[in-house]
């Protein structure tokens, strides 16, 4: 196991040992740079490709006009002669460690003891701020979270431009030792239980968190595999984020990934969605309402109507169109799962397709597989039918989570009702419930069902339609004066 830096008195010894803590000579990427002021000697080292380049020239450059270090040591000299802003000295290996390997530039001294200057002048390769891909919105902010923890906490201080905002730096991993940072309004947030989520974050043993943001949840949650409903919200929007924050929510940032955790999250909130709030609340109400009557028949649709086709006497003489004249081949069952794993298969099959042809694969692909099925007899039109208002259905919410735990229990549902008839209908309806209302998240007192368990009317009403808030101060507010 490698040794921890340890830093004396002696500044020969310093270098030495920072040259078998980083590998000097075996690491091309990791830069030693010694420079004589005057009778004194510099010694600077750094990552290529993550410091400023023109900074770190402007300061090589003043050191070297100096006469000397003038027998200063680190902290007299960072104050006298240190021209950037973001620079600190410290005497711990493990900081200095810490630094360095995060990208910023270490400097050691033959007048600085055993202390050593931190310059922090670092940058890290980083894509635009686009709009993301899959949240997007007809009105409104087009730029979006990136994997570059500074330039997201950036975006949203410049929407929340309060003192009330803060924003805690933490690290996970004991060998990633990656960046985040809590980011809340102290004067909103639930403080108790940014308390909690700080020490349960500071209570994590693992050596990376390799998937970002999805590796940190799991380490936060409980493991709960049966349950297939999305434990943590997350969104790539820095508006969406600002919003959550001044309704008193609590933001994770991890560095590496785009996606920003909101906590605590209930089944309500995934299925509101940042468009709803850039009209005005009737059209925002009706989107919102849309959303959750297509999602809530996304799960229902096709189990309760295999469930008619089975009990031919419960269907209502009104919905008799719906009743197949033709069974096909197979059982109706076999073609609803069927065309289950097809439409997943062609979902994967266009995520790992060049772009200049995916959109010509899924066409063909869902003609030909489509018109084969039902002229080969394998499928009924009906089935293709309802499958594809499913499959459309899915993408009226975002969550890909939430999706395929409608899948999941959508199948279960299936199953059900062919082994138990309407028995096994209802017993499938009940389970869902079951696991919606004892799903486990980090809530922070909120149960997942909140506002209707526990029951807060006006929460609700929010979360089903979209209310106009007022706001202090704004026109809708104002007594007329005349």
């Amino acid at each position: 196991m490698m040794s921890k830096l340890q830093l004396t008195k002696d500044y020969a010894a310093n270098v030495r040992a920072m040259d078998a803590t980083f590998a000097v000579e075996d690491n091309f990427d990791i830069i030693k740079k010694v420079m004589r002021v005057g009778e004194d000697e510099l010694t600077l080292y750094y990552i290529d490709g993550f410091v400023k380049d023109g900074t770190v020239t402007k300061i090589l450059i003043y050191l070297l006009g100096l006469n000397g270090l003038e027998r200063m040591d680190a902290t007299a000299f960072m104050e006298s002669h240190m021209p950037y802003v973001e620079a600190e000295v410290t005497s711990d290996g493990e900081t200095v460690t810490r630094a360095l390997l995060s990208g910023a530039t270490v400097m050691l001294g033959s007048t600085f003891g055993g202390e050593v200057m931190i310059v922090d002048a670092r940058t890290y390769p980083a894509r635009q701020t686009a709009e993301p891909e899959g949240d997007l919105v007809m009105r409104g902010a087009r730029d979006g979270f990136v994997e570059t923890m500074i330039f997201n906490t950036a975006l949203i201080r410049r929407r929340v431009r309060h003192p009330a905002l803060t924003m805690q730096y933490l690290s996970v991993g004991e060998v990633s030792r990656t960046d985040l940072c809590i980011c809340y309004m102290r004067d909103r947030a639930d403080l108790d239980y940014v308390e909690k989520l700080k020490k349960k974050i500071a209570s994590i043993r693992v050596d990376a968190l390799p998937m970002g943001e999805q590796s940190l949840a799991e380490c936060l949650l409980r493991r709960q595999w049966y349950n297939p409903f999305p434990k943590i919200r997350t969104t790539e929007r820095p508006d969406a984020a600002a919003a959550q924050l001044l309704e008193g929510s609590v933001l994770i940032v991890c560095d590496n990934s785009p996606q920003v955790m909101v906590l605590p999250s209930t089944m309500l909130d995934f299925l509101q969605e940042t468009n709803d709030y850039y009209f005005p609340p009737l059209t925002g109400s009706y989107i919102r309402i849309t959303r959750q009557i297509i999602f809530w028949l996304a799960l229902f649709f096709t189990p309760f109507w295999y469930l008619m086709i089975k009990n031919p006497t419960l269907m209502p003489d009104f919905l008799s169109f719906m009743h197949p004249e033709q069974g096909g081949k197979i059982p109706i069952l076999a073609q609803l799962l069927l065309v289950e794993f097809l439409i997943d298969g062609l979902r994967m099959a266009s995520l790992n397709t060049p772009n200049m042809l995916s959109n010509s694969l899924s066409v063909v692909g869902g003609l030909i597989l489509g018109d084969f099925a039902v002229s080969i007899g394998w499928l009924i039109p009906e089935v293709i039918l309802y499958m594809a208002f499913v499959a459309i259905a899915n993408f009226t919410q975002r969550s890909y989570e939430l999706g395929y735990a409608v899948k999941f229990l959508r199948i279960a549902l299936l199953i059900l009702t062919a082994l138990l008839d309407v028995w096994g209908f209802v017993a499938g309806v009940v389970l869902i419930f079951v696991l919606i209302a004892t799903n486990r998240t980090v809530n922070g007192g909120r149960r997942y069902l909140y506002p209707l368990i526990p029951f807060n009317g006006k929460a609700l009403l929010s979360m089903l339609v979209r209310v106009q808030k007022p706001l202090p101060g704004n026109c809708a507010n104002e007594k007329k004066t005349k």
